[in-house]
């Protein structure tokens, strides 16, 4: 999913590694429990993986970017396992994670429906009892100034509850801030 040059260095940057690893993971993981096999959706630069990996034993990340997976599989050797593919399309069994999380990548996906597909697939690889968490962008100027050019189809958080509900989770919670959104839900036992 495209980005523009500023976007791309803004997303590499140790500025954004920073705000993601002390703000916007700990606020949108707040009480929850990774369990002890998760799954990133879209970790681009890896700006998360570090963090996540302080919370639980087994990460891998499944990136759509050739480019972005080989990097990470150089900077993050040994820290996450990467995976190469669509988060539409997920190439992973079914069941196998305790948690499914996403951060600040879902408007990067290019239409609502196939957000929906990316909620559906992330349904079908948790464990039943596992959570899907995360956050993304609240539409806003700034932020679409910084995607001029990128893949960018905001999700209203308005709409996350409708939308997971439709594809099986339950326990939904979505908390809206000043420039991000935060959800979590849970798949039935």
């Amino acid at each position: 999913m495209g980005m523009n040059y500023f976007h791309q260095l803004l997303c590499r940057s140790n500025t954004w590694e920073r705000a993601s690893a002390n703000q916007i993971v700990p606020w949108a993981l707040r009480d929850i429990d990774l369990g002890d096999n998760a799954l990133e959706i879209g970790p681009g630069y890896g700006a998360n993986v570090d963090t996540l990996r302080a919370r639980v034993p087994a990460l891998t990340g499944l990136e759509i970017d050739p480019a972005l997976a080989a990097r990470l599989r150089t900077r993050k050797a040994g820290t996450m396992r990467i995976i190469e593919g669509d988060a539409t399309a997920m190439p992973l069994p079914g069941t196998e994670f305790s948690s499914v999380v996403s951060f600040t990548m879902l408007h990067h996906v290019p239409t609502p429906a196939l957000q929906d597909e990316l909620f559906a697939e992330a349904f079908r690889v948790l464990r039943p009892g596992g959570v899907f968490a995360g956050s993304d962008g609240i539409d806003r100027l700034t932020f679409r100034l910084i995607h001029l050019g990128d893949t960018c189809v905001l999700v209203p958080p308005e709409t996350m509850r409708a939308r997971l509900t439709r594809v099986g989770f339950t326990d939904i919670e979505v908390h809206s801030a000043a420039t991000y959104f935060r959800f979590r839900a849970r798949r039935p036992e």
